[in-house]
């Protein structure tokens, strides 16, 4: 009997490996959280500082995603991944021997998780870019799909464990245990022989990096898409895990192993969406998984909410909570899929570090404006308001597409850029980012006809330009001679205008085609390249 199409990507050794090593580590987080949660609800049970535990958690990410994805698009892979493992696992060790000793306080309790929170940060945007290294682009979907699927078998497994830890042993043994879950992971990067490629060119500096980060993501209508959709599914969605300890302990009145179970109930249902998730892929477009996915989740909000108020309990509690980890696997995996197919290679890990700023800092705002309201209202209030409001924001921006452009059709046969002459002086400036700014020049001749065509594709050629690095960007027409155009764009340096071929994807190299087709001149297109030397 064949293996079920959601586990095809485990066939690939490497990703097998770092697979197995995630889901441990993550099972490990599962328990800390859980353990953080619970803990907190005895130092100071108000629902302020409750969601505090779960805003210190996102926080970092919102903060720390946008540099962290830099960062791991300019160091080696590998390296940063196994010092990001170092770095928890030191916050994990000391904070499990306080709140063992007995001296770990509220703020204490805060402090620890949000350093967590940002060694979570440094490394989302790292495995993220990691994965399309680990399996053909046929199987990546299926990859990012089975990545959930193993975050949230932790889920249904780590809370689960942790109730069981808290309850027998406290909640610095749970803390220990994902300090021993870090270790694992860190072990298995060691084992990787990840195969580094020597760049042509120096890498790039850690601000322009960013820079061009955001630009690209500013030039890509599927990345903003996937932004737009994600903040507003996870704003309201974290309105579940801000709460989810007080509704658990004080509207429902039970202990950590019922707590731990009921997230594990959760966890049970992102798994049993992930095994779903293939074949609901060949019925609808990642647009309409994720408005169900999201409208969905928030009548599930509405049955957690509802479990106190109507004395129905943990069972109407559970059946909304196991509903809500299906939507909340099928909406962020879908979600990610969107944003990792929006961004190639070169720039995927900036642009997924943007990606989760946003809706980590979504999250964020959402489990502090559910503690407000839960203490000035009520937790069950909260819920319910959050599932009314989300429903309606969620439909709000359905026709934003998640659907990046299909396929480039054939380029148009186009006339070359003539070429730039050679010098020795143009040599020198290969040497690094000294030589100040590129300005590119194309100089283009357009039938009076053709003007309304080229105009419209030159809108496509400028999110290109912006894009691969392009600072600034202009088409200028000669009032003179009205069939006359100038298209400039500046790069940063020499070393940035050479790095723009290798951004270009056929996609993008397609749409230059399309704008330099139009050109009548018989030489082609004139392109020119002028260097800032004042």
């Amino acid at each position: 009997m064949s293996a079920p199409r959601a586990l095809a990507p485990l066939k690939h050794p490497v990703f097998r490996l770092l697979w197995i090593a995630n889901l441990a580590s993550n099972i490990g987080l599962w328990v800390q959280n859980t353990g953080a949660g619970w803990l907190m609800t005895t130092l100071d049970p108000s629902p302020v500082m409750v969601s505090m535990v779960q805003a210190a958690s996102m926080l970092p990410v919102f903060l720390f995603a946008l540099p962290a994805g830099a960062l791991a698009d300019i160091i080696e892979r590998r390296t940063y991944l196994i010092i990001v493992q170092l770095w928890l696992a030191a916050v994990a060790v000391p904070l499990a021997l306080l709140d063992g000793a007995g001296v770990l306080g509220p703020w204490g309790l805060i402090f620890f998780t949000f350093a967590l929170g940002a060694g979570l940060a440094a490394s989302f945007p790292g495995w993220a870019a990691t994965t399309p290294e680990l399996v053909p682009k046929q199987d990546l979907i299926g990859a990012i799909a089975l990545n959930g699927i193993g975050f949230n078998i932790a889920r249904a497994v780590g809370p689960a464990i942790g109730g069981l830890i808290i309850a027998s042993l406290g909640t610095a043994a749970a803390f220990a245990f994902n300090a021993v879950c870090i270790l694992v992971l860190a072990v298995a990067l060691l084992r990787w022989k990840r195969e580094a490629t020597r760049p042509a060119l120096p890498p790039e500096s850690f601000l322009s990096a960013i820079r061009t980060g955001l630009r690209f993501v500013a030039a890509t209508p599927a990345m903003k898409s996937a932004i737009i959709r994600a903040c507003i599914f996870f704003l309201f969605g974290a309105a579940v895990w801000g709460l989810m300890p007080l509704l658990v302990r004080k509207g429902l009145g039970l202990g950590p192993e019922a707590f731990g179970l009921l997230l594990g109930t959760m966890g049970v249902g992102a798994v049993t969406s992930g095994f779903i998730m293939p074949s609901l892929r060949g019925k609808w477009d990642r647009s309409q998984i994720v408005l169900r996915a999201s409208l969905a989740s928030c009548l599930a909000l509405a049955l957690i909410g509802a479990a106190v108020p109507t004395g129905a309990g943990w069972p109407l509690a559970a059946i909304g909570i196991f509903l809500f980890g299906m939507c909340w696997l099928a909406g962020a995996s879908t979600l990610q899929a969107a944003a990792s197919l929006a961004a190639p290679g070169w720039v995927r890990a900036r642009a997924l570090g943007i990606y989760q700023t946003c809706f980590f800092g979504a999250m964020t705002a959402g489990a502090i404006i559910a503690g407000w309201v839960g203490d000035h209202v009520s937790v069950s209030g909260a819920l319910l308001g959050f599932a009314a409001v989300g429903a309606a924001a969620s439909w709000l921006v359905r026709h934003r597409g998640l659907d990046a452009d299909a396929e480039a059709a054939p380029a148009p046969t186009a006339p070359p850029l003539r070429p730039l002459p050679a010098s020795h002086e143009m040599r020198e400036l290969l040497h690094g980012d000294e030589s100040g700014r590129v300005m590119e020049v194309v100089r283009y001749s357009i039938a009076p006809d053709d003007r309304a065509a080229f105009l419209a594709q030159m809108e496509a050629v400028r999110r290109v330009r912006q894009r691969v690095g392009a600072v600034t960007w202009r088409l200028y027409e000669d009032v003179a001679r009205p069939e006359r155009f100038v298209e400039l764009w500046i790069t940063e340096s020499w070393t940035d205008h050479l790095r723009e071929a290798g951004r270009m994807t056929d996609m993008d190299r397609a749409e230059v085609a399309r704008a330099l087709a139009f050109d009548r001149t018989e030489a082609g297109a004139e392109a020119v390249r002028y260097v800032n030397l004042l």
